[in-house]
């Protein structure tokens, strides 16, 4: 079965640190770009950052220089390193995989709250 199984949410202080994983099935993570979106209620699910299989990534102007990507294809995991967190970054994180040719897939989101 095909999936993606994110964890690693959670609440947190301003200022602090989270790591987010998200767990594919090999179909869908090998020679797929891999990604972290967010979304807050009423708004439209936005990048985060997106990395491919050679490691190459991208990133939302908002989280440069306070989050990293990161991917493990032999554990066929993707990660998600925060730090420096503001309460403007608390959404339901999701995962994605995207590849030419085929509809992404996405997980099943992770709620992080940033909050005193």
């Amino acid at each position: 079965q095909v999936q993606l199984v994110e964890s690693g949410g959670g609440l947190v202080q301003p200022g602090g640190s989270l790591r987010l994983s998200c767990a594919a099935s090999e179909s869908i993570f090998s020679n797929s770009r891999m990604g972290w979106y967010r979304q807050t209620p009423g708004k439209q699910r936005d990048l985060v950052a997106t990395i491919t299989r050679s490691s190459s990534t991208n990133y939302a102007d908002s989280v440069k220089g306070r989050f990293t990507i990161s991917r493990d294809n032999a554990r066929n995991t993707v990660y998600l390193q925060m730090n420096s967190l503001k309460p403007e970054d608390t959404a339901v994180y999701y995962c994605n995989s995207a590849r030419w040719g085929r509809p992404d897939y996405w997980g099943q989101g992770t709620q992080v709250t940033v909050s005193s």
